[in-house]
């Protein structure tokens, strides 16, 4: 894959998107829905994967997750290092490189992607990032994670319960994604700053 400046310049912004929306509760303290930290990584995460394409996109995602590995305080909470892959919700982050590709690649195969085909890659998206996130969540409890404060046991009933209100955010926050997606890709394109290998 040969990228230009351009598109390093877009993989990299997307990338300090991630750490802005993994934190954005820091700045602005009261973004929280039950006492749950209002997030924004799936909301750039997907979008990312809707303009920049499924290699592209992928790429941000892996340049986000090597500088939160190499010390840079980008993750949740602005925690970083080697030591969070152990951390129950490492799973999400990685997550986000596949939910970025795929949701770029549905994009990509059709030839002219309607409304319907953005909602779609972005749920397809939105899918991958919780099945791959939670699962992982429930494999480090069982395996090596020590348990919340007062929880005794957790199960993959409730590890899924646990999203409820991640879900239903990320859901809304998914649709509104696949909405202006269509349109800011519009406009990049035509001020050339996106590829014919990017998002269709």
């Amino acid at each position: 894959m040969k990228l230009r400046a351009l598109d390093m310049t877009l993989a990299g912004m997307f990338a300090a998107l991630m750490a802005i929306g993994a934190n954005i509760t820091s700045w602005i303290p009261f973004l929280s829905i039950g006492g749950v930290p209002l997030t924004m990584q799936t909301f750039f995460c997907i979008l990312a994967g809707a303009l920049l394409g499924s290699r592209l996109a992928a790429v941000s995602m892996t340049v986000y997750l090597l500088i939160g590995l190499a010390g840079v305080p980008v993750f949740a909470g602005f925690s970083s290092g080697f030591d969070t892959i152990i951390s129950p919700t490492f799973g999400f982050i990685v997550s986000f490189i596949f939910a970025a590709f795929f949701t770029g690649l549905i994009i990509e195969r059709v030839k002219q992607p309607s409304l319907l085909t953005f909602i779609i890659a972005t749920l397809v998206g939105l899918a991958l990032n919780y099945v791959i996130g939670t699962n992982w969540m429930y494999f480090a409890y069982q395996l090596w994670a020590p348990l919340p404060k007062g929880v005794e046991l957790v199960s993959y009933t409730v590890a899924w319960s646990w999203m409820t209100l991640f879900l239903a955010k990320d859901l809304a926050f998914t649709i509104f994604a696949a909405v202006i997606a269509p349109r800011i890709y519009k406009a990049l394109q035509k001020s050339n700053m996106l590829t014919k290998t990017t998002a269709a």
